[in-house]
């Protein structure tokens, strides 16, 4: 098998923005507000090079598994893009994602115990079991398939936030034991990020299910645009664009300080997005067009990933009262 079949099959774009979002986080979020009340973090670079590994190479391993399970389905959706079944037999695909699922187990198993607490490494086979069974069965379910793969990607935002956590309420730090800093603030920024993970994939995956309606069908599946149909899941899609719409807005008002860098960012770069998403997606009706509203959409997840840059700049250069009133 040639390399750019292997990165293909493993979706490499895809996991470089997973590690991407988890180290903007670890970087614009955790680190700067540790740093804010002169605290040292806990969670070592080393621990959360360990973690992004465990985290990629389960997803990696989910990726596979998914093609392997979608072979029929990919000849009638993908046909110009399979790859297992075609530049990689159905055996190579199992081996592959047994390597991967257990070594991110084992990394993820070995991470925990580094930081203390063994049970966090549960997390990784739960993934890996949870990603066969949304693969084997959960994906032609009406809504399960979307819930379970918008789960997954909120978690990405939310693991380097827990292990920092853990290792926070830990420590004997003065500002800790003084009530100066409370440590669930790392966890309340990427709880914030997790939500719009959340919804963005939601819809995205709604997106995707309307696109293969097709071969899903053929497939026997029972995903959201078969069972309630195109026109139905379209409206599902849209009340979430805007649902994240009044999130973001929320957000922005309620918990930002309506801030302006944020304002604007978030306006231009996530807001409007979301609204050519929600009349591209009413006007669509052909595969194309879906396809379109696919890209748009993990574009906006991008967008929305990259404001962690100005959460960065506001933490580094402002005061605490500032940030956290």
């Amino acid at each position: 098998m040639k390399t750019h079949a292997f990165l293909r099959l493993i979706r490499y774009k895809n996991l470089i923005m997973m590690a991407l979002m988890m180290l903007m986080m670890k970087l614009c979020v955790i680190d700067p507000i540790i740093k804010l009340f002169n605290l040292t973090p806990t969670f070592t670079y080393l621990d959360f090079i360990i973690l992004t590994l465990a985290q990629i190479l389960v997803a990696a391993g989910g990726y596979i598994i998914n093609d392997y399970f979608d072979m029929k389905a990919d000849r009638i959706n993908r046909p110009d893009t399979q790859i297992v079944g075609g530049e990689v037999t159905r055996g190579s695909a199992t081996n592959y994602h047994l390597a991967t699922s257990i070594a991110g187990c084992v990394l993820g198993m070995l991470v925990s115990m580094r930081v203390g607490f063994w049970q966090l490494g549960l997390i990784f086979p739960f993934e890996v079991g949870l990603l066969w069974f949304y693969s084997s069965a959960y994906k032609g379910m009406f809504l399960v398939g979307n819930l379970v793969v918008a789960f997954l990607v909120a978690t990405l935002p939310f693991l380097p936030s827990l292990y920092e956590y853990r290792g926070l309420i830990a420590v004997d730090d003065p500002a800790i034991q003084a009530g100066a800093f409370d440590p669930t603030v790392i966890i309340y920024w990427s709880v914030g990020m997790a939500a719009f993970a959340f919804l963005t994939t939601m819809m995205r995956e709604i997106i995707k299910d309307i696109e293969d309606v097709e071969g899903d069908t053929e497939q026997g599946c029972r995903t959201m645009p078969i069972v309630i149909g195109i026109t139905a899941s379209k409206i599902v899609a849209s009340i979430l664009i805007l649902a994240t719409i009044a999130g973001v807005v929320f957000a922005y008002y309620n918990y930002l300080g309506k801030e302006f860098k944020s304002g604007i960012y978030l306006g231009v770069a996530v807001v409007l997005p979301l609204i050519v998403l929600l009349v591209k997606l009413i006007m669509s009706s052909t595969k194309a067009q879906f396809h379109l509203c696919s890209t748009i959409s993990k574009i906006i997840m991008l967008l929305g990933m990259l404001y962690l840059v100005i959460v960065w700049y506001n933490f580094t250069y402002f005061k605490v009262e500032d940030i956290l009133e």
